[in-house]
């Protein structure tokens, strides 16, 4: 058997051409932004030029026609220059707008993801709420049906995007009594919709990426703003989470790079007791330990990514093997990303942002249920 892990011609190109911006135009701004905790204003204007917006979608729309290993890559070598900006464009463009465009109508999708490949349209995702986190299916969110709209009452917390996004999916009760089975998914246009309301949250790490608490109350939405039916929300939100953990471990992928890179180049340049501190074995140790982590969850991750995008039926969902796998790497790349950055910070001192994918996309436990329940099953094959 052979095992290839090389990356394409085209796929390096990809990865150096977003290099080439993310050192020149993203980076130097980065420090300032930071210190604002301001997004730059033209962040995915600059990515829809890159044609980084939209990787995975259908060329008719915009797209790139590529995959996941793709979307993959460019953001773990975004997360190299900003671990913050590049969660903000996988919450944009794979949880929210590639969600989207699995179960929209052509029509939908025509009006729609143009304006998402472009960066014309900032998009966020809303399912986590103050008393509704990792389980997401006993959200409090309701949308009543009256004639032919929806009112919706309810709150969403820590949304990624959510203070600056143009467009929105957002899940809601519509009959609560059928608890999973009465959920309802939902799209609607936050800046030109009465009755909605966005809070910006402080936070102390995750800077430049904006993040909200937002409020429904009694906002009013067409009937044709529902996706997939109704009811059907379940199968939409279960059926974006591969995906999103699949491409979100490059947001720890690059900062894991980042760490290592940064902390060998300063343990040689920083002087101790006459030398490097290159030199002393418990520095040799963390780099080390550092690079077998980072190629480690790199394997993960893109072993993750090539498998989905081997599959006709990309939503995974319970039973299958993408469900384990896509739990397995960000479970093991935020873990690992959380181990580096604290060696990194013991070389030179850092950031903290990796630790969000400890919690991201579902909590480390979640995903060890979710490995542990896929190995349960009378088919699972131990070689995948």
């Amino acid at each position: 058997m052979s095992l290839n892990f090389e990356f394409s011609e085209e796929q390096r190109m990809l990865e150096e051409s977003v290099w080439r911006w993310a050192s020149t135009w993203l980076e130097p701004q980065m420090e300032k932004l930071y210190e604002e905790d301001k997004m730059p204003p033209d962040f995915f204007k600059e990515l829809g030029k890159l044609g980084v917006n939209g990787i995975a979608f259908e060329e008719e729309y915009g797209g790139a026609g590529l995959g996941y290993v793709e979307t993959l890559l460019a953001y773990e070598t975004i997360g190299r220059v900003s671990n913050a900006l590049a969660m903000s464009a996988g919450a944009s463009q794979t949880l929210c707008f590639d969600n989207f465009r699995r179960h929209a109508t052509d029509d939908q999708k025509k009006e729609i993801l143009p304006k998402a490949c472009s960066g014309e349209y900032i998009g966020c995702l809303g399912i986590t709420e103050p008393n509704a986190g990792s389980d997401a299916m006993s959200m409090s969110t309701r949308a009543v049906k009256k004639g032919n709209k929806y009112i919706v009452n309810g709150s969403k917390t820590f949304i990624t995007n959510g203070p600056v996004a143009d467009f929105m999916v957002f899940y809601a009760k519509t009959e609560p009594d059928k608890k999973a089975r009465g959920m309802s998914a939902f799209f609607f246009f936050p800046k030109k919709t009465k009755g909605f309301s966005c809070e910006k949250i402080k936070k102390w790490g995750m800077r430049t990426s904006p993040t909200g608490l937002l409020t429904f109350e009694d906002m009013e939405l067409p009937e044709e703003n529902l996706i997939g039916g109704f009811n059907r929300g379940v199968g939409v939100l279960t059926g974006g989470l591969c995906t999103e953990r699949i491409t979100l471990s490059g947001c720890s992928l690059g900062s894991q790079r980042s760490c290592l890179e940064l902390s060998i180049k300063y343990a040689k340049e920083r002087v101790q007791f006459g030398r490097p501190i290159a030199d002393f074995q418990m520095i040799q140790e963390k780099l080390a330990n550092m690079y077998t982590g980072y190629i480690s969850s790199k394997m993960m991750a893109y072993r993750a990514a090539a498998y989905c995008d081997s599959l006709k039926d990309k939503r995974g969902g319970k039973g299958t093997d993408l469900d384990r796998m896509a739990a397995a790497s960000l479970l093991y790349c935020g873990e690992t990303g959380t181990k580096i950055a604290a060696d990194a910070i013991q070389i030179h001192g850092g950031y903290l942002d990796q630790k969000l994918w400890d919690i991201g996309a579902g909590t480390s436990e979640i995903r060890r249920m979710i490995i542990a329940r896929e190995l349960m099953r009378d088919d699972f094959q131990s070689g995948r």
